[in-house]
């Protein structure tokens, strides 16, 4: 039962910082007058989590911190990774909160997506360590549960950094929120501090080996349009839902109650659903369901057109609970498909290649929105969902019933 709760927290301390710079930044700089083209843009301060697969085998064959652990090569070489990763990244935080918002964009835009660039980086590096983690201490049948509390944890995170410390960011300023998170990142770590994970199998097999052997897997072209598809509409269209609210007068507050907790909260509902619809449905047909249910509800925004709170709250429950499935089916068949060799390796190479796509797809949904508007823009980005859908027909074998 221990174990659960330390893959809660863990995977909650990685919401943190995704919860504020994804929801509360992007509507800072909207509100400063930042084009819709440079929001979409900032999402470049991502990549790391499309490159984290070329680390990631140094995750699954070295240990950092062995005079604290004894040297041993067990579970101690996730723990170590962990701790030390999110120790850097609330450093980096503090850099951050060292000057004022208004420098940062004024005088030092560059110098904050590098900071952002080099937090990302160790944030990347936690969760690649606590995928390996989950991956190698939850057997198949518990991985629909696993990742419902994966998915959870992380909405729990985000409610925190994007609603909470939105909701209060009045009073505590740029400087407190930043630290504020840096305390609860460290926070996280104390329940993994008191719990050993299994023994790891540490694999010297060359790096390269490591992917090509991934990428020998039967079905592997198929398997890769499927986690470049599956989750692009989403990210698309998702990206625009806060610049169309802040151009319609959506204040700071109002986000944070909107987008930071209810939104946040139907996230976690979807995520726990999800998790219970898994173990009752085909992996098959729950992400054929999942991802239809999220098209229809991303086109369903092109209805907003002005600050009609009942449909706004409406579509942001709705999106939010389908994305948070279609996630959590995502992750279980992705931890399906790693060896139990390189779980590290596989975990993080087939989420590099998820990300890759979403990536693409947030840096061109503000060109795609100041082009088209927003309504066009939604509706675009379900017909994105059906191509998910599609090539999940090319899996039907890959996928574990």
């Amino acid at each position: 039962m221990f174990k659960w709760w330390v893959l809660l927290t863990l995977y909650l301390t990685q919401g943190l910082p995704h919860g504020f710079f994804s929801q509360a930044l992007p509507t800072l700089l909207r509100q400063q007058g930042m084009s819709l083209e440079s929001i979409g843009l900032m999402s470049l301060v991502s990549l790391p989590w499309v490159l984290k697969f070329l680390w990631a085998p140094l995750l699954d064959h070295y240990q950092p911190l062995k005079r604290i652990t004894g040297g041993r090569i067990d579970g101690h070489i996730r723990k170590t990774w962990i701790i030390s990763a999110n120790a850097i990244a609330a450093l980096v935080l503090i850099f951050i909160a060292s000057n004022p918002l208004e420098f940062w964009i004024d005088q030092a835009a560059v110098g904050l997506g590098c900071a952002l660039f080099v937090l990302t980086i160790f944030v990347v590096t936690q969760d690649i360590a606590t995928d390996a983690l989950a991956v190698e201490n939850i057997p198949p049948q518990q991985r629909g549960l696993g990742n419902s509390l994966q998915v959870a944890g992380y909405r729990i995170g985000m409610i925190i950094g994007g609603g909470l410390l939105l909701a209060i960011f009045a009073q505590l300023g740029w400087q407190g929120t930043l630290w504020g998170l840096a305390s609860l990142m460290l926070l996280g770590l104390i329940p993994l501090w008191f719990w050993q994970p299994v023994a790891v199998k540490v694999d010297k097999e060359p790096v390269f080996s490591h992917w090509l052997g991934f990428f020998q897997l039967s079905g592997a072209g198929a398997w890769l349009l499927l986690l470049l598809t599956y989750k692009v509409g989403d990210a698309f269209g998702t990206v625009m839902i806060r610049p169309h609210l802040v151009d319609l007068g959506v204040t700071l507050p109002e986000f944070a109650e909107l987008l930071g907790l209810w939104g946040t909260v139907a996230g976690l509902v979807g995520a726990l659903l999800g998790g219970v619809l898994l173990k009752l449905l085909p992996r098959m047909a729950a992400l054929m369901l999942f991802v239809c249910l999220e098209g229809i509800a991303i086109a369903s925004y092109a209805l907003v057109t002005s600050l009609d709170w009942s449909l706004i709250y409406s579509l942001v429950i709705a999106e939010h609970i389908t994305g948070g499935m279609a996630t959590v089916a995502l992750f279980t068949v992705m931890m399906d498909r790693c060896r139990e060799s390189s779980a590290g390796s596989d975990y993080a190479l087939q989420s590099c290649i998820v990300v890759l796509s979403t990536l693409v797809a947030t840096s061109l949904a503000g060109f795609s929105a100041a082009s088209f508007g927003y309504a066009a823009h939604y509706c675009l980005a379900a017909v994105l969902c059906g191509v998910g859908l599609l090539v999940l027909f090319l899996n039907r074998k890959n996928v574990n019933a």
